[in-house]
């Protein structure tokens, strides 16, 4: 278990966490929210001894994590991915931490297995994947079977089905009775993997209870109502007689029911009782994030604005020479005149029944006979570019033996 007591954190002048109180109880896994520089990875650091606390204390399993006896044995953590010599393999790296804790060799090449990196277990750690960096500090902080795990982010940089493997692995941490704390900002993968959240921002504690509660806690849950179209009497008659029961209710702009204060059952007693049709009644709960957003709307300390990009466009000239910009009308298109366009070696025939090269002296006759047909001057075949080479064409995990 962890455990803290008016933990609080100064820096100079800036207080990143101000007496924080809270505990991550085994058997469950505990989501760690708050806005960017809400104090999240401050007090992982204070967890783990790498930072001292101003004030307060924390302990884990009721001691200092400086103060456990072979800590890699019983705390596993993954707070940066980086934090990894480059020019080490994935093996290696995790061997020399293994004889750092006096961990057995035969422990790497299984957590290597656990996180699917035994393919790529020789390869330098500089040239894998920010995924592949999240999978080998997972295999570390696995490393000596700890009972305490914490992960920072450790979703971050995966795919799809990575994502899908860590959240089960959470679950399947915390229901061998583990104590398992995880920050992130993935408010929909926070709701499918923790059970208890503790929400913090500025450096204090906003909250601290299931998520099931912190959503219904922090928004809104209604029923929606749908009566038949077309007959505004009966939609009258409902919103009247849910008043008058005790709920509130609100039009939808798709002509629906929003009602909230009265159990879905008392609505459809209602409707009943009055010989209302129902054609919907539907409940609706708000999410995880819905529920994160209005209960962090006061502590976000970043917040963005619109960019206008004033004075940056500048007036560009069409290929079509109608100086709008980008791709202007084409000739025939909104513009009457057509535009020349010259063309390196051809030239355009003469009109039918005159020469421009004709003598100025010769007879009317002459002049009415059919003009003579002058070769056009044929250019010079380009030479055919090269062609380019094509393009070349276009982790399985297995079980924790422990």
């Amino acid at each position: 278990m962890i455990e803290a007591v008016g933990l609080t954190k100064r820096y100079g002048a800036k207080t990143a966490v101000d007496d924080l109180s809270f505990q991550v109880r085994p058997g469950a896994v505990t989501g760690f929210l708050g806005p960017n520089g809400s104090g999240k990875s401050t007090t992982m650091r204070m967890i783990l001894g790498l930072d001292r606390p101003t004030a307060g204390r924390v302990t884990i399993c009721g001691h200092p994590y400086r103060s456990l006896p072979n800590a890699p044995r019983q705390v596993g953590a993954l707070l940066d991915a980086k934090a990894v010599h480059g020019g080490r393999t994935a093996r290696n790296h995790l061997l020399s931490l293994a004889q750092l804790a006096g961990i057995p060799a035969a422990r790497v090449d299984e957590v290597l297995g656990v996180v699917g990196l035994q393919d790529v277990a020789r390869r330098r750690s500089s040239g894998f994947s920010l995924g592949m960096g999240q999978r080998l500090g997972i295999a570390a902080a696995l490393l000596g079977d700890p009972q305490v795990l914490l992960f920072d982010e450790p979703v971050n940089g995966l795919d799809p089905e990575g994502i899908h493997w860590v959240r089960n692995l959470m679950k399947m941490l915390a229901a061998e009775g583990r104590t398992v704390f995880v920050s992130s900002h993935l408010m929909s993968e926070m709701a499918l993997t923790a059970d208890h959240l503790i929400v913090i921002g500025r450096g204090r504690l906003l909250s601290d209870m299931s998520v099931k509660d912190f959503i219904s806690a922090n928004s809104a849950d209604f029923a929606r109502v749908r009566v038949p179209t077309g007959d505004p009497a009966e939609r009258e008659k409902l919103t009247a007689s849910l008043i008058e029961a005790g709920g509130r209710v609100m039009s939808e702009p798709d002509g629906a029911l929003r009602v909230t204060g009265l159990p879905l059952p008392r609505i459809s007693d209602v409707a009943h009782a009055n010989d209302v049709r129902l054609w919907e009644l539907s409940p609706h709960q708000a999410s995880l994030e819905e529920a994160y957003m209005r209960m962090t709307q006061g502590v976000v300390d970043y917040r963005s604005t619109d960019d206008a990009k004033a004075g940056l466009a500048e007036p560009q000239q069409g290929p079509y020479g109608d100086g709008s910009g980008g791709y202007g009308a084409a000739p025939g298109h909104g513009d009457p005149r057509p535009v020349e366009v010259p063309q390196d070696g051809w030239y355009a025939p003469p009109p039918p029944g005159q020469n421009p090269y004709a003598a100025s002296g010769r007879d009317a006759a002459a002049r009415e006979a059919p003009a003579a047909s002058f070769p056009a001057p044929v250019a010079a075949p380009e030479t055919a570019p090269e062609p380019s080479p094509a393009a070349p064409a276009g982790q399985q995990t297995s079980e924790d033996p422990r």
